[in-house]
């Protein structure tokens, strides 16, 4: 285990420089106008323009949010593995903040470039997005290569999305699509904090949490005053 633990370690070091150096050459592109960025709010235009919009976020978040008329292929699924060493890498996720944000270790999609030719033509202009904005990005290259001229990337992802900006299905707002876990329970993200900006600390699911465990503590000190109060009287 600790053997397999050790490789887990290094695989994990040897994904972070690899990304790290995709996402020097993605922003190089960027600048250099290879590939369009565009904010969440621009999005709409583009899409009353001809723009085809390539929702790259796994199902677990397109499911909470979908974004009418977007063509969704995930750039990464689900790691299902459930040999030792996948075990050890969800295990790794999970403890890795995956219990609070609600992540799984992920993994890439293999027919991620044959999905988007089935449904996008290579002479279509795309905008492409993700929850946050680093698939997307890293996707972007992946349609450059692949004889996509056209491709714009919605920088900070549609978490930077307002109400009104997309037209996602039933009016959700899609900035909640990629919450998950403890955080999302308690009302305790980024998405919260932005929906319940003119709230207090005490609203919202977190403060009713924050409530609760105020009136225990309440409950206990009062039941701590009257045991000393008894204990006084009775010497």
């Amino acid at each position: 285990m600790s053997q397999q633990a050790g490789v887990c370690r290094a695989s994990a070091e040897e994904t972070a420089r690899m990304m790290d150096e995709q996402m020097k050459r993605l922003e190089a592109q960027v600048q250099e106008g290879k590939i369009k960025a565009v904010n969440a709010a621009e999005v709409g235009n583009l899409l009353s323009n001809g723009w085809v919009l390539l929702d790259v976020r796994p199902p677990e978040e397109t499911n909470k949010g979908h974004i009418e008329g977007s063509v969704e292929v995930p750039l990464f699924v689900t790691d299902d593995d459930m040999s030792p060493g996948g075990l050890l890498k969800q295990m790794s996720a999970f403890g890795m903040g995956g219990w609070w944000l609600g992540n799984r270790h992920m993994k890439l999609n293999t027919k991620f470039m044959g999905s988007v030719r089935k449904g996008i033509p290579t002479d279509s202009s795309v905008i492409v997005a993700c929850q946050k904005g680093l698939r997307s990005l890293s996707a972007c290259e992946q349609l450059a290569k692949n004889g996509y001229s056209k491709v714009a990337w919605v920088t900070g992802g549609l978490d930077t999305a307002e109400p009104g900006d997309l037209p996602v299905k039933d009016g959700k707002d899609i900035r909640f699509a990629g919450n998950g876990g403890v955080s999302d329970l308690v009302g305790w993200t980024e998405a919260h904090r932005k929906a319940n900006k003119d709230q207090s600390v005490l609203d919202g699911p977190f403060g009713i949490v924050l409530k609760v465990a105020i009136g225990i503590l309440a409950l206990d000190f009062v039941s701590f005053v009257f045991e000393q109060v008894k204990n006084f009287t009775s010497q």
